[in-house]
């Protein structure tokens, strides 16, 4: 007898079996996306759509561009002038556009738009826009004559960069270079600000990574060896944190730390410091590392909670019973199964270290200020594109070290609960 095939079976309402589950599959499909689109719809208004914009105005800003058109098309038709001594066409385009910034009162958005790469440029424009309409030629002699800075090297290579909107220069700045006569060049030591944030953000938050390894380490051990009646009561003790606010948490440290807090009166009273002697742990690196750990150290004790719950003790006492050591079983047996939930963990409460910014603010001070603080100050202050510039080089490290544990460890062996 031969068997019948899909093509030869047929279903109730007469329909040939094999396209009915198709059919059958596909309304699974799309019953399937339907749940998951409003995810999807938030994931893009919230996340993608603003990286997106954000990484755009990195390298867009048309302050210039659009205030200077007679400049920007000398500059489109002049590519190799001489910077160090521009022509007598480039200040008769120049005095142009000022006198019609003048008109059109908008001198200011130009010259912020220059003074974000050649500081002490707005005043200059102000100065030229109100001066443009009454001068003569020659304009490149009335233009020194007025203020030899219009002569400046640096400037015109400035106003050159800054006549299309699509723009590297911010990214230029947040790497702690500088324009001079000859281009961009690096910043002296002074002048790098940006770099040494974000080595000091990393390094911070590896130091913040580390002391929660450490801490956590012990309180997951216990929580996954405890009978479930204690390990339930220390796991609320553990979540206690999420339940409070971070303002409260962050505030309640600053009650601490002080120099006439809580922990400073304790020492004193057990005569481990002086009056005069008391410990600053506040408004600087410090508080911040012990408020950031106090923080962060849940988001490491549940990774690795829930790698230790599995781990069978039997293997531990096999170990033992073939004359292992308690530091050779640990370090041999033990350990290496909490690898994936260390790994995770540190994962986590790095990056989550990396773009902290309401610890740091309150209870760092100008010494506790990280890279995320710095991109804060920037957005306040509208300089929009130089904060996005300094953020999309904060995402492109994150997404760097996603590719590396990726390649350590395995994106597929992350375990966070």
């Amino acid at each position: 007898m031969i068997p019948a095939t899909p093509e030869l079976l047929k279903t109730a309402d007469g329909r040939p079996l094999r396209e009915a589950l198709v059919a059958a599959q596909a309304r699974s499909k799309r019953k399937a996306f339907l749940l998951v689109l409003p995810l999807l719809v938030f994931v893009l208004l919230t996340f993608l759509i603003p990286i997106g914009y954000m990484l755009k105005r990195s390298v867009e800003h048309d302050g210039f561009s659009k205030s200077s058109p007679t400049l920007t098309a000398w500059f489109h038709a002049n590519p190799e002038f001489d910077h160090m001594n521009p022509p007598e066409g480039a200040f008769a385009a120049l005095v142009t556009d000022l006198a019609q910034m003048q008109a059109d009162k908008n001198t200011g958005m130009a010259g912020t738009r220059i003074n974000y790469t050649v500081p002490g440029s707005i005043s200059l424009f102000k100065k030229g826009a109100r001066e443009a309409g009454d001068m003569q030629p020659p304009f490149k002699e009335a233009m020194l004559k007025l203020d030899p800075a219009w002569g400046d090297p640096a400037l015109w290579y400035g106003m050159e960069s800054a006549a299309s909107k699509w723009t590297t220069d911010f990214y230029q700045v947040a790497a702690d270079r500088k324009l001079t006569a000859t281009g961009w060049e690096r910043g002296d030591d002074k002048q790098r600000i940006y770099l040494y944030l974000f080595f000091k953000t990393f390094l911070v938050s590896g130091i913040i990574t580390l002391i929660c390894m450490v801490l956590a380490f012990p309180v997951a051990h216990l929580l996954a060896v405890l009978p479930m009646s204690k390990s339930s009561l220390l796991m609320i003790l553990v979540l206690l944190p999420f339940w409070t606010s971070l303002l409260v948490r962050t505030t309640a440290w600053i009650a601490l730390l002080q120099e006439q807090g809580i922990v400073n009166d304790a020492l004193v009273a057990l005569g481990v410091v002086s009056n005069e002697n008391r410990l600053s742990m506040m408004y600087n690196m410090t508080g911040t590392i012990v408020a950031m750990t106090h923080v962060l150290l849940p988001f490491m004790i549940l990774p690795l909670y829930s790698v230790m719950r599995v781990i069978p003790p039997s293997y531990a006492r096999a170990a033992r019973s073939l004359g292992a050591t308690s530091w050779t079983t640990f370090r041999r047996i033990y350990l290496p199964q909490t690898l994936p939930g260390i790994a995770a963990g540190s994962l986590l409460v790095f990056i989550l270290a990396v773009g902290y910014y309401i610890t740091p603010a309150l209870v760092g001070g100008a010494e506790g200020q990280l890279i995320s603080n710095l991109i804060s100050f920037h957005m306040n202050k509208s300089n929009w594109s130089l904060a996005a510039a300094l953020a999309a080089m904060l995402l492109a490290a994150i997404l760097l070290l996603y590719w590396i544990y990726d390649r350590l460890v395995g994106i597929d062996r992350l375990k966070l609960g």
